[in-house]
């Protein structure tokens, strides 16, 4: 595992519109789309490939809050601190990057001040690969599970787990309770095989002619 960047570092990330994300923003290793609605990203959605849990939930504010696509729910913890997010995969899974959805000017203290990422095979293993510190975030925040370098050194490693879990370690004002109204798991990029390609594009009127011909 990589090692652990230092706890109290604020996140700065890059500001971006929900459809403006390009290459020059991809490296960045905090997006952030202030925007009510789920950013469009290059990322695949794996999310649905998962088991999902939370440590608590008050009721009605269950972990469905996190995948209903409705910027307006929002999970609602209800027991001891720390809070935690649990994404279980059914076989090990590359993860690059998670995406999630907070707003300190509606949830105030309930809004989390300090993430904890862990990542393993399965409870008993897991191990921290991220601390993260926000300061009062409004929106989807995506960035990078690991903090190790790829071999091009133009990007981080995607995490290869069968589980990972967010841990609420704190929110802001010291609020014990906490809500979440958005999480995504991204895989990464998928690379287009060049034998895929059409390298032969025969556009003429001829050629259209005879195409069907078997």
């Amino acid at each position: 595992m990589a090692a652990v960047p230092p706890p109290g570092q604020t996140v700065a990330p890059v500001t971006m519109t929900r459809e403006a994300i390009n290459e020059a923003n991809m490296t960045a290793p905090f997006l952030l789309c202030a925007q009510k609605l789920q950013p469009k990203l290059p990322w695949p959605d794996i999310s649905a490939r998962a088991k999902w849990s939370v440590s608590s939930s008050k009721l009605g504010f269950g972990v469905e809050c996190l995948l209903d696509n409705d910027p307006d729910t929002f999970w609602h913890s209800d027991g001891p601190q720390p809070h935690f997010i649990t994404i279980e995969f059914p076989r090990k899974t590359q993860i690059q990057k998670l995406c999630i959805y907070l707003s300190h000017p509606q949830d105030d203290s309930y809004t989390p001040s300090t993430l904890a990422i862990r990542a393993g095979t399965g409870s008993s293993d897991l191990q921290d690969v991220r601390i993260i510190t926000l300061d009062k975030p409004d929106g989807w925040i995506t960035f990078d599970v690991s903090s190790e370098q790829n071999e091009d050194g133009d990007g981080l490693k995607p995490v290869n787990a069968y589980v990972v879990q967010i841990i609420i370690m704190a929110n802001h004002q010291s609020g014990k309770d906490t809500h979440v109204r958005g999480v995504r798991a991204l895989g990464p990029q998928e690379e287009s095989d060049p034998l895929d390609e059409d390298y032969f594009r025969f556009t003429s009127t001829a050629f259209n002619m005879y195409k069907g011909i078997r």
